[in-house]
C-alpha cells in the first residue's frame, strides 16, 4: 500500500503539484489516502462531512477532478461507469469485481512486456505506450474473502 502523509507533508505534496493547500483540498487528499479503496466522490463526502459540514459535496467532486488534472491522482471508470478515484498512480491494472462493487490493483510488469512484444511483432509503428491499463470484469467467488493475488 502507500504510507499515510503528515499535514506537512500533504501540504508540499499540493504545492508540487502547482496547487494552493486550502483547507478543502489538504482534508480531500488525507481522506483519500486514509481510504484504501478506489472511493467515489460520495465516499469521499461521506467520511469528511461529520468533521466537515461545510465542504460540500460539489467541492468534494470539483477536487478531486482538480487533483486528476495534475495527475495527482487518476480516475477509474466502474462497469456502470462511475468515476472511482485512485490514490495510486504508478502504471498498474484494475480488476472490477461486479458482485461487490471493488475495484483492486494489479500489477504485472510481465504482462505489460509481453503486450509491448505483441504489438511489436504486428508491426505497430511510430507508437510509445504512455500507460497501458488492463480492466477486468469479474465475479467473487465467495464475497466474504479477499482476492488472492500472488
Amino acid at each position: 500500500m502507500h504510507n499515510t502523509l503528515s499535514l506537512e507533508e500533504i501540504r508540499a505534496r499540493l504545492s508540487q503539484y502547482g496547487m494552493k493547500a486550502t483547507h478543502q483540498r489538504i482534508v480531500v487528499y488525507n481522506a483519500l489516502q486514509q481510504m484504501h479503496i478506489h472511493p467515489s466522490a460520495e465516499e469521499v463526502y461521506t467520511l469528511i462531512h461529520t468533521a466537515n459540514p461545510s465542504i460540500s459535496l460539489a467541492t468534494v467532486y470539483n477536487t478531486l477532478d482538480s487533483f486528476v488534472d495534475v495527475k495527482l491522482i487518476t480516475k477509474v471508470s466502474s462497469q456502470e461507469g462511475k468515476g472511482r478515484y485512485d490514490f495510486n498512480t504508478n502504471n498498474h491494472h484494475h480488476i472490477y469485481i461486479t458482485n461487490t462493487d471493488e475495484i483492486i490493483d494489479y500489477h504485472d510488469p510481465e504482462l505489460l512486456a509481453m503486450i509491448e512484444k505483441y504489438l511489436k511483432n504486428k508491426n505497430i509503428t511510430n507508437l510509445s505506450i504512455e500507460e497501458l491499463q488492463l480492466h477486468i470484469k469479474a465475479k467473487k467467488i465467495n464475497p466474504e474473502q479477499e482476492v488472492g493475488i500472488y
